[in-house]
């Protein structure tokens, strides 16, 4: 007897767009995967590809047997994914969903009745393959640790003396509460049992902009508060006081300025100086350094200008400078006063000319506004200001962040930049070298070179040291030694005897990949503190590679493999390479704070590759790769170096969809024992809430690890507050464990370092910015706000 045909449902459009669904993604898997193959990456990708077009095949034939093949082939990549990165949600996501998903696309009534009647049993193993890729999906993030490692056991060792001089008496009276810079406050009341019942008690609104201004500015600035006055800056250098216990506004002063050219203002805080006995006009006085180049005195009780400062209450700081487009250098850091010397650097442009603003640091009478004296780092035994009708030397390394001092030894504490250009360091001279990428410290009254100590040998990577530096006791086998901690953009942390500059701690010159760009000399090896934890993070693989999908992941695979990495300080080149930390650091100007009483230190930290590439300077010009005063360059992406052979692209390793390419976590939260030099905790920070494809927010509260910029405190009440991450949240973190005590979402990114005081009427404060930043892709705001216990 004859076999009859199956029986076929009526025609469906269903069949017919899965059969494309299923031959595009199979391309789209296979084109690019046989190139991955042919870089030396996984083979994965072109077998599932050929293995989905044959099952595209069987489906346009209607035979079920196209429908086993694609959960034969998601069941090998649950396989194949936990195989490579195991149990980890984020890391299975792009490899398993997207195929999942198509799974269960299989399994729709349209798509199931254009199918051969391939018995009942085939049916319903059709599902198995879809559910255990999710599940395994699901599993990841329901188990996925949010602390990396574990609170230890024990808790924290009994609480050592502290200077009460240097931290006040419920005051926050420098931008790291004492001139040692270590964010902590012995300030008690706000504590890890009662944390969770903060509540906001007031709301400062400091203003968007200007008239006159291009853009928003950001606020990266802590707040001070002295005698009773809380005291703010925003971006564009206006200054404010208001009251601590409500909020309001009690003097503002305006500066009269040009903003044209001020493309990226920045005000990270205020110096507060009690002048002599004797001074009369602004016995308490604020100095700030303005985005227009000046160094103004206000009188701190009226916001008043110090008339016998400077020229009627400035000091101009273009003086010696040499002519420059505007906006190219201007302070964004506030003076660090020691010994009645006002110290001051500022920013420089990054990438454009070897012709760029100096570097030059200078100290200024506190009272007078007399230059003392000026350290250029070009001709660093010549204290004094050039000669009438002369410069200070242009494009030497400068400092653009905070500084630190110490008083009693009279020395402050700089965190050198490198030279112009980031990328390349050709062009440098010996000297200038010499102090790339290194804590200077200075001689308060005379400027005068006390020791140096270099991070980063010719530094090409970018890796300004941002962080101020942090001074505190530190115990070693010969007792306790005044240390300075200086952390890295590299992702190291080094402590040195800040009276001799020498390592506390072991640190090793270790070899590294060298340049092979014509007309560079990289140096060969780079100091590593070995002594300390680092926060560098394990090199990457192709299996780090990450994406929304498994197109994207595949992209970013090959994108790995045609570019140059070999881990930590790879050189750029003419072509792709990989840079690990990438430019949000390891640790940037957030720095770490110290527990002073516990001895425990506390770093916010990031792991994220940036993507870069050297270009030739005939493909820089054909790019219109120009300085950024030059108006061809308006639009060009990039960093022109002009003066060298080269122009650079570089920036975040990102997908098309604009995710990084590097899978989760990025940041981190750290608390380190300075006595044991070993991790108590290490956690996860940050949530995926404000993250997502084309800078679109998923609102999803997954534990991320988000990039983070800004800083945290620590205080006797054993809380860490911190808000500098992505997803816009300010938290309060128990400093024995790590474990979130409380959070609140800002009305803007909160990129700033927090602060606390008393207040009059008996209650701790805790203090945020809440500025936005348009590239960590948050709201911006202009929202100083305040928390107390309820």
């Amino acid at each position: 007897m004859r076999n009859e045909p199956p029986s076929l449902s009526p025609p469906s459009r269903a069949p017919y767009l899965t059969v494309v669904l299923l031959a595009v993604t199979g391309l789209a898997l296979a084109l690019p995967g046989a190139y991955l193959t042919t870089l030396g990456g996984s083979p994965y990708y072109v077998l599932a590809g050929l293995a989905v077009l044959v099952s595209a095949y069987l489906i346009a034939r209607r035979r079920f047997a196209g429908v086993l093949l694609y959960d034969a082939v998601l069941l090998v990549s649950v396989i194949w994914s936990l195989a490579e990165v195991g149990l980890d949600g984020w890391a299975l996501m792009p490899r398993l969903v997207f195929l999942a998903v198509g799974g269960l696309w299989l399994l729709l009534p349209p798509v199931r009745r254009s199918l051969s009647r391939d018995g009942g049993v085939a049916r319903h193993i059709g599902w198995a393959a879809p559910m255990t890729a999710l599940a395994v999906v699901v599993l990841g993030f329901v188990t996925m640790p949010v602390a990396i490692i574990p609170a230890s056991h024990g808790s924290l060792s009994a609480p050592s003396p502290v200077d009460a001089a240097l931290v006040g008496h419920g005051d926050w009276s420098h931008f790291g509460n004492s001139e040692h810079g270590t964010r902590y406050s012995p300030l008690r009341q706000i504590n890890a049992d009662n944390a969770q019942t903060l509540e906001q008690a007031w709301t400062y609104h400091s203003g968007m902009k200007p008239d006159g201004a291009s853009q928003p500015g950001g606020l990266e600035v802590t707040p001070l508060m002295v005698d009773g006055t809380v005291y703010g800056c925003t971006a564009y250098s206006s200054v404010f006081a208001l009251d601590p216990i409500t909020g309001k506004q009690l003097w503002r002063h305006d500066p009269k300025m040009d903003y044209a050219g001020i493309t990226h203002p920045v005000c990270r805080g205020l110096a507060f100086y009690r002048a002599p006995q004797g001074v009369t006009e602004c016995p308490t006085r604020l100095l700030l350094g303005t985005v227009d180049n000046h160094l103004i005195a206000l009188d701190a009780k009226t916001g008043a200008v110090c008339r016998s400062f400077g020229e009627n209450g400035q000091v101009n700081l273009l003086d010696r400078m040499g002519k420059f487009p505007i906006g190219w250098s201007y302070p964004t850091s506030p003076p660090t006063i020691v010994n009645g010397t006002a110290v001051i650097g500022a920013f420089v442009i990054d990438g454009q000319s070897t012709d760029v603003p100096p570097g030059v640091i200078r100290g200024y009478d506190a009272v007078t506004g007399k230059l003392k004296w000026a350290f250029d780092p070009a001709r660093p035994n010549d204290h004094a200001a050039p000669a009438p009708g002369k410069n200070y030397t242009p494009s030497t390394p400068n400092s653009w962040t905070l500084f630190s001092a110490d008083d009693k030894l009279g020395l402050v504490y700089v965190p050198m930049g490198n030279g112009s250009p980031d990328y390349f360091g050709g062009n440098r001279t010996p000297t200038t070298d010499h102090f790339s990428t290194s804590v200077v410290a200075l001689d308060s009254q005379t400027g005068a070179v006390r020791w140096t100590f270099q991070a980063v040998h010719h530094d090409l990577w970018d890796y300004d040291l941002a962080a101020q530096p942090v001074l505190t006791n530190f115990p070693t086998a010969q007792g306790t030694v005044p240390a300075l901690i200086q952390a890295t953009k590299s992702g190291q942390v080094f402590v040195l005897d800040r009276r001799t500059g020498k390592p506390l701690t072991k640190v090793e010159e270790r070899p590294v990949p060298v340049s092979d760009l014509p007309g560079e000399r990289s140096s060969p090896t780079q100091p590593f503190s070995v002594g300390m934890p680092d926060f560098v993070g394990p090199n990457l693989t192709e299996a780090d590679m990450w994406g929304l999908t498994p197109f994207d992941q595949e992209y970013c695979r090959i994108k790995f493999r045609q570019a140059r990495y070999d881990g930590p300080f790879t050189p750029m080149r003419i072509g792709p390479s990989i840079r690990t930390p990438g430019e949000l650091g390891g640790i940037d100007w957030g720095s770490v704070s110290v527990d002073e009483g516990h001895g425990v230190m506390i770093v916010n930290s990031n792991r994220m590759a940036d993507y870069d590439e050297m270009i030739t300077r005939a493909e820089a010009n054909r790019e219109h790769l120009v300085p950024k005063a030059d108006p061809r360059g308006e639009n060009a992406p990039g960093a022109a170096q002009a003066g060298t052979p080269y122009g650079v692209h570089w920036g975040a390793f990102l997908t098309g969809l604009g995710v990084p390419c590097q899978r989760p976590p990025y940041g981190f939260l750290t608390a380190v024992d300075l006595k044991s030099r070993k991790i108590l905790w290490q956690r996860t920070i940050g949530n995926a809430a404000n993250s997502g494809p084309f800078g679109m927010a998923t609102h999803l509260p997954l534990p991320l690890g988000a990039p983070n910029i800004g800083g945290s405190i620590v205080t006797a009440g054993g809380v860490i507050f911190m808000a500098a991450t992505q997803d816009q949240y300010f938290r309060a973190i128990d400093e024995r464990t790590g474990k979130v005590l409380w959070a609140t979402r800002l009305p803007a990114g909160g990129y700033a370092t927090p602060m606390t005081y008393m207040g009059r009427d008996g209650h701790q404060y805790v203090v945020i910015a809440a500025g936005g930043n348009s590239s960590m892709q948050t709201a911006l705001g202009d929202v100083f706000t305040a928390f107390r216990l309820k």
